[in-house]
Formats: structure tokens, C-alpha cells, sequence
């Protein structure tokens, strides 16, 4: 808006009566201003920026600085600076740059017929160039710096949920898993209380270790420091099964995985060894563990009946989240009946160095 003020010339030319016809002037120095300040204002609005009226307003500035700058010449030349800084607010890419080249050439060329300019032809050609370009410049740097924050919002809120998602999976799979143990083991004590006082009393024990173990790992996810290993997990689950009446078989085959690929199938075994004790009924869990130098697999069957119908969405949230964190690393998770009867879980993940994003330490 300050820029107007190089109107000011003008306005003096026909506040003191030396330029010619001052009514056809005056009503152009009005309309001028008027689309300026239309054509400005619509440059800060994408949409409006684009559409067709904000095409057509400057095109009728374009008429009226070019018929006051050859009827008036002199001051009426800076009209010129003007349009081409109302280009730079709407004109973008090749049209800005053409457009602006264009219109410093028919300024210079102006400046040089009339003859009673204030300025060197060059110098108004100059100016008018400048002056859009600047002006495209300082609303693009603009546009960029709100797109950039509103991009840095958009990242902020999907850290937040991509937290709360994980969090939430980590809670789901701590607990699930802690309470079935803790059940299974108060169910053990108490059938062995009237008979075994010691063997109760080593149940009891197992459930205080358990509720324990339990608050740590509750403290390491909130924090996010939680890393699983499948070893500790498969021990906890042979314990938990044996005190269930399930036999636990582990089977081994291929190199040991990397930590990360432990890391999850320790997850996945927890989860597996929760629905097993709760809603399988299956007297016997095998884990089968394939590694080659590529691939991991984690299976874990069972021969009971499988999740009864009312744990089934229980169950979905616990397998559905073990499958977002496998996917996340490039491996899958599949789940369903056994093809001779009982549950079957299975886990497939990429070596630790075959994921995607990780390097190899020889590599860096």
C-alpha cells in the first residue's frame, strides 16, 4: 500500500492544474488506485489470486496506465512501477517472468516517446521490473514459511498419534499379558494351597516377580525405552504355560536373529503365549523359530480350539498391532486356524539389515 505513494506526482500535476483535461485524470488516478488496491488484496488468497476477475482487474490496470502514461507522460511514467508491482502478486512462474520483461520494455519505450519524463527510460524499465519481481518474491518466500509451518503442525500431530498408537499397542500387550500370568498362577496356588503349602508359596512368589517385572515395563514403555527379547520372552512363556497345563515345545533352527528382529518377535510371543492361556485350551504350544541370512520366521501353534467369539476383538486389537509394527520394518503377521486343528500364529520379519532405512555398520 505505501507504494501508492508514487502516485503522488500525479496527484500534484492535477492538484495544481498543469495537466490537461484534469476530470479524465482524476477519474483514472481513482480507478487506478481502486484496482490496485483490489488486485493487491486478492493476491494474498490462492483462489482468488487464480481466478479469472483477478486476470481481468489487472488487465484493466494494464489499459489504464498505459492510456495515462502516453496522454500525461512525467509523473504519470511511475504509474508503470505500480503494475508490474500488482503483476508480481498475481503473475507466477513464466508469466511473471514474461509479463514483467514486457512491461519494462513498453515503460522504457514510453518514457523515450514521450520525452518529459523525470527519470532515464532505463531507469523507469528498470524499476518496473524490480519492483514485481521483488514483489513475487517477498509473497512466495511468504507462501513457503506458512506452508513450511502448517507442514510442521501436520508432522506434530502425527508424532502425537504415532506416540499414542504405540503407547497404546505397548499397554494392550504389557498388561494383557502380565494379568493372564498373574491369573494363571493364582489359579495354580490356589489348587495347590490345600496340598502343597510350598509349591503355593512359590506361585505366590512367581506373582509377585511377575507384578513387579510388571511396573518396570510399564515405566520403560511410557518412556519409550522398551526393547523385548525373545529369549527372556520364550523362558516367561514356558513358565507361564507349564504353570497353565499347556507343555511348551521350542524348536531353533538357522543363525540367531539381530537384536531388532528379537526385539519384535519377543512381542509377538508375548501376545501369542496371552491368547494361548486364555482363550485356547490347548494342552500343548509349539514356537518354532527359522532364521536364514535374510529372513526370520517365528511360528507359534497350538492345539486347542482358538479364540472363542467374545475375545475376538480383544484378541484383533492385540494381533492388529503386532501386524502395524511388523509392517512398519517390512514384515507381515498371519494368524488363523491351523490346518490340523488349533491356532496357528506367524511372524515374518527381514533380517535387521536387510530393513528398510538400515545401514550396515561396515557400510557408514
Amino acid at each position: 500500500m505505501p507504494c501508492l505513494l508514487l502516485g503522488l506526482g500525479a496527484f500534484s500535476n492535477l492538484w495544481q492544474g498543469e495537466s490537461p483535461n484534469p476530470w479524465v485524470g482524476g477519474i483514472g488516478l481513482f480507478a487506478f488506485n481502486t484496482l490496485y488496491i483490489a488486485v493487491v488484496f486478492r493476491g494474498f488468497d490462492r483462489k482468488r489470486r487464480e481466478s479469472a476477475t483477478s486476470y481481468a482487474l489487472l488487465a484493466a490496470m494494464a489499459v489504464i496506465t498505459f492510456g495515462l502514461a502516453i496522454g500525461y507522460g512525467g509523473g504519470w511514467l511511475f504509474f508503470f512501477p505500480l503494475l508490474s508491482l500488482a503483476c508480481g502478486t498475481i503473475l507466477r512462474g513464466r508469466s511473471l517472468g514474461a509479463g514483467l520483461l514486457l512491461l519494462a520494455g513498453c515503460a522504457g519505450f514510453v518514457a523515450a516517446w514521450r520525452g518529459d519524463h523525470v527519470s532515464e527510460p532505463w531507469t523507469i524499465g528498470y524499476g518496473t521490473v524490480i519492483s514485481g519481481g521483488v514483489t513475487a518474491a517477498l509473497l512466495i518466500l511468504s507462501e513457503t514459511v506458512m506452508e513450511l509451518r502448517a507442514t510442521r503442525q501436520e508432522l506434530a500431530r502425527g508424532a502425537v498419534e504415532q506416540e499414542r498408537l504405540r503407547f497404546s499397542r505397548d499397554l494392550h500387550d504389557l498388561l494383557g499379558h502380565t494379568l493372564s500370568v498373574i491369573v494363571v498362577k493364582s489359579e495354580a496356588a490356589r489348587r495347590l494351597a490345600p496340598h502343597d503349602v510350598d509349591a503355593a508359596l512359590e506361585q505366590v512368589r512367581d506373582i509377585e516377580s511377575v507384578g513387579r517385572q510388571a511396573l518396570t515395563e510399564v515405566r520403560e514403555a511410557v518412556t519409550g525405552y522398551r526393547e523385548g527379547s525373545l529369549a527372556t520372552e520364550l523362558g516367561r512363556a514356558a513358565s507361564v504355560l507349564t504353570a497353565a497345563g499347556v507343555e511348551p515345545v521350542v524348536r531353533h533352527s538357522g543363525p540367531p536373529p539381530g537384536p531388532g528382529s528379537e526385539a519384535l518377535l519377543g512381542w509377538v510371543a508375548r501376545e501369542a503365549v496371552t491368547n494361548v492361556v486364555r482363550h485356547s485350551g490347548a494342552t500343548r504350544c509349539e514356537f518354532a523359530l527359522d532364521s536364514t541370512a535374510g529372513r526370520v520366521r517365528l511360528t507359534v501353534t497350538d492345539d486347542g480350539v482358538g479364540p472363542s467369539p467374545d475375545a475376538g476383538r480383544a484378541d484383533g486389537t492385540g494381533l492388529r498391532g503386532l501386524s502395524e509394527r511388523l509392517a512398519a520394518v517390512g514384515g507381515s503377521l498371519e494368524s488363523g486356524p491351523g490346518p490340523h486343528g488349533g491356532f496357528v500364529v506367524t511372524a515374518r520379519l527381514p533380517a535387521d539389515d536387510a530393513r528398510p532405512g538400515h545401514t550396515r555398520p561396515d557400510a557408514c
